[in-house]
């Protein structure tokens, strides 16, 4: 689908959408307890394939009203009939492939073109540490994976330089094994905040984790545990709110975004990140209301080592801002659904903007965004930070744009709710 957006003035308010992240950690976990209802949950593409997941692994999900109710599997996956098809979702393939360690048979799981270019390496390795027969069937890391149930706690090590998602897909699972099992984090652990949001949700489901005080990337988990979460509503999406907190100060508009509480997500720095660079924000924190009211931007250096899913958004904020913007740490970024860095460059370029692109770095010069026609890479973080692009510049055309159903299914009605002009040139 393409989608034409003109400039526009934006005002009004919005509810962000839930928080994937915690959708996705909520399903898994209520998925392995008995009885769980989860409310106020994600349903996108992304979360949708999670569900399926849960199911082939023997949970009964059922959507009523604005829940989920989920007889789970208390603590014994059954073996899968089919292949699990994570679709697009890396996450959901991580997170399923430690579930799949917990059978007594063999899962085969693989997804999307996209999905089958990330890599896996580092979590295959340590599930065959503690005792797994998991691997990539084309040798290289990557799906479609076969894993082989028997997990056993052992003493382990886990590279987190790549994803954090095998590290949460590894919390999930280890609790439930025979014994004990004890890792630490080789190298440097990106995205940390999605780490302690998966311990959050483990702990509200009764389970315990403990952090070493004096390591803090080495966790000990006791075995024989069992998951009860009974209940759990997820909070708001700080990544997918960034799209409309940018849009507004950089449109010189004023809104505000509600459903936003204080919460372990790593995206939450979007807030003083706008502050950072002279959006005029506040944040009511009681009522979970953030309202932006414009703001002359300028350009800062932004780490995003905990927070890869603000890319898109800092770069699109650093092409109207002053001076230059320059984001580091975000090599990671290069392994999500797209090599977001290398995207962002390629298309800020065809909007007229100044760029350099290094392994870990973009460097953005604040300029005047030219419309004109711009791939989404197939990427929904992609395709929602050229359109907030595109109220600024006009004349911008979109394509892949259907993408947005990754994590955000009506993001374009919702802009289109507070003043967004845009049409859909084509399905």
């Amino acid at each position: 689908m393409k989608v034409s957006i003109d400039k526009s003035e934006l005002c009004g308010e919005l509810y962000a959408p839930p928080s994937k992240s915690y959708t996705h950690r909520a399903i898994s976990i209520g998925s392995l307890s008995n009885q769980s209802i989860i409310h106020r949950p994600l349903l996108s593409a992304d979360t949708e394939a999670t569900i399926k997941a849960c199911e082939m692994f023997g949970a009964t999900i059922e959507k009523k009203n604005n829940d989920l109710i989920i007889k789970g599997v208390d603590s014994a996956p059954k073996v899968p009939d089919d292949v699990i098809d994570v679709a697009n979702s890396g996450t959901t393939l991580r997170f399923m492939t430690a579930i799949a360690t917990l059978t007594n048979g063999v899962t085969v799981l693989t997804g999307d073109h996209s999905v089958r270019k990330r890599p896996n390496g580092p979590l295959l390795d340590v599930l065959q540490s503690l005792g797994v027969e998991a691997y990539s069937t084309r040798n290289n890391g990557r799906a479609p994976l076969v894993v082989k149930g028997g997990l056993k706690g052992a003493i382990t090590k886990i590279d987190g330089s790549i994803s954090s998602q095998f590290v949460s897909a590894l919390l999930i699972a280890c609790p439930l094994t025979n014994n004990s099992t004890t890792f630490s984090i080789k190298g440097e652990l990106k995205s940390k905040p999605y780490v302690d949001i998966t311990i959050e949700i483990i702990e509200k489901a009764g389970c315990e984790i403990f952090v070493d005080k004096n390591h803090n990337t080495k966790f000990i988990i006791p075995a024989k545990q069992k998951y009860n979460l009974k209940e759990y509503t997820v909070p708001g999406d700080f990544s997918s709110a960034s799209y409309l907190l940018a849009a507004a100060v950089m449109t010189g508009s004023k809104i505000t975004v509600k459903n936003l509480f204080p919460s372990r997500q790593g995206d939450i720095k979007i807030i003083d990140i706008l502050e950072q660079m002279g959006a005029n924000i506040n944040w009511d924190k009681e009522n979970g209301d953030v309202t932006v009211n414009g703001g002359d931007l300028s350009g800062i250096t932004v780490d995003l080592g905990d927070s890869p899913d603000l890319f898109p958004t800092i770069a699109v904020l650093g092409a109207v801002a002053k001076g230059t913007t320059v984001i580091t740490n975000a090599e990671h970024v290069r392994y999500k659904e797209t090599d977001r860095i290398h995207a962002m460059a390629s298309e800020l370029q065809k909007m007229g903007i100044k760029v350099k692109e290094e392994k870990d770095k973009l460097t953005v010069n604040g300029g005047n965004l030219v419309g004109t026609d711009v791939h989404g890479w197939h990427d929904h973080r992609i395709v929602m930070a050229l359109t907030i692009a595109g109220l600024v510049a006009g004349g911008t055309t979109v394509d892949t744009a259907e993408s947005v159903f990754i994590s955000y299914p009506n993001f374009f009605e919702e802009m289109r709710k507070i003043g967004a002009r845009k049409t859909v040139v084509e399905e």
